[in-house]
């Protein structure tokens, strides 16, 4: 059993410098390489249907496909400033309910369109960071058509590969197009996707993408969805949503199988990987390159969101990330498998709360946008 600091690389989850240390060195790279150590594997049971679940979720994703040029309206103007200027005052009204003080921080002379320009390039981030992450998926769910021994995983991750082309390309588009250009990847994130398609086990890759990247990715885009004034963002959201929940679901379908046979030592591996994909997913959403580039010491600009230690990690918003995560890995076995080691960590993070919100292996059915919009314009 690894500790925290083997599997971590750090003494404590929450040790601000280690974190802050953890630099994306290559940003003026276009090309960024991988080894890949897995097997590709063919085979010769052709099938279909011997997963039902699985073949049901094939058959959906092959009805709800959408074009990002198309089901989109591009001609649509976004007011990106109208967006920075609603966060903002979003913003000052936190500050001002919690007291913040802002004498002798580097915030103490900003005045309304410093916090403006904030709110802009914090938007510009988390958008660049969902089309990294989405480039993430679209290679880690080529990987598993190649190493996953099921025909039906196999037809079902290829429409998946599809998917996240399609996400890949609206995010792209919408980031250059509308706003004025995106972000490198994020160092943690970056580390992460390099885990997951550095691991040689197809679970690994199921369990680092679909379970965890994926399961954050759906939260976040719901909480992105609900704030933004933008109609074309808010529709392009819903899209990616429907694709989402069922390339989370095929994570939760594929892997309750096999976990069924693994046995304690094989469950703490992805327990212990689970866990550290939670920190670095964390970790990233310190937003150190947006600081970086308003020129802000990243160290004082967190003083200002320092809570007291008893309510550490209790950020509702980074809290509700975790809400697609939590109860998935429950019914995966992967919370209380080995005395419960992932829950204590879970703990840690302040998130199992969510551990019996509905798991995403039949949601999806509930979220298919584009079946819905179909539906409506008929």
């Amino acid at each position: 059993m690894s500790t925290d600091e083997q599997i971590l690389g750090r003494h404590d989850v929450d040790d601000l410098e280690a974190i802050l240390t953890t630099v994306n060195t290559d940003v003026d790279e276009a090309i960024h390489a991988v080894r890949d150590n897995a097997d590709a594997i063919f085979t010769w049971d052709y099938e279909k249907g011997a997963r039902p679940a699985l073949n049901k979720l094939y058959e959906k994703a092959k009805h709800s496909q959408w074009n990002g040029q198309t089901d989109l309206d591009w001609s649509q103007d976004v007011d990106q400033q109208q967006f920075a200027e609603m966060m903002a005052d979003m913003q000052q009204m936190e500050f001002q309910t919690r007291g913040v003080d802002f004498t002798g921080t580097p915030f103490e002379k900003w005045d309304r369109a410093e916090w403006v320009e904030l709110a802009h390039q914090v938007q510009n981030w988390s958008l660049s960071q969902f089309m990294h992450g989405e480039q993430g998926a679209l290679l880690c769910t080529a990987k598993i058509v190649e190493t996953v021994p099921w025909i039906d995983a196999k037809y079902y991750a290829a429409t998946q590969v599809m998917d996240e082309a399609r996400h890949v390309e609206v995010f792209a588009q919408y980031l250059d197009t509308k706003l004025d250009g995106h972000y490198p990847i994020n160092a943690h994130l970056k580390l992460l996707l390099d885990d997951i398609i550095e691991d040689s086990r197809w679970d690994m890759t199921y369990l680092g993408m679909q379970i965890m990247v994926e399961g954050l990715a759906l939260a976040a885009f719901g909480m992105a969805m609900q704030t933004t004034p933008d109609p074309l963002l808010k529709q392009l959201l819903r899209y990616v949503m429907s694709d989402e929940a069922r390339h989370v679901a095929f994570g939760v379908l594929s892997l309750q199988e096999f976990y069924a046979g693994l046995t304690d030592a094989e469950l703490l591996e992805r327990q212990e990987f689970a866990f550290e994909a939670a920190v670095r997913m964390r970790d990233r959403f310190l937003q150190q390159e947006v600081w970086d580039r308003m020129g802000i010491d990243v160290r004082k600009a967190l003083k200002l969101f320092d809570v007291p230690e008893e309510v550490k990690n209790q950020d509702p918003f980074q809290q509700l990330l975790f809400s697609k995560i939590v109860p998935n890995c429950k019914k995966l076995g992967l919370l209380d498998a080995n005395d419960g080691w992932l829950r204590k960590r879970f703990d840690v993070l302040g998130v199992t709360q969510f551990e019996d919100w509905a798991d995403t292996g039949e949601e999806y059915l509930e979220m298919d946008a584009v079946a819905q919009d179909r539906a409506a314009a008929s």
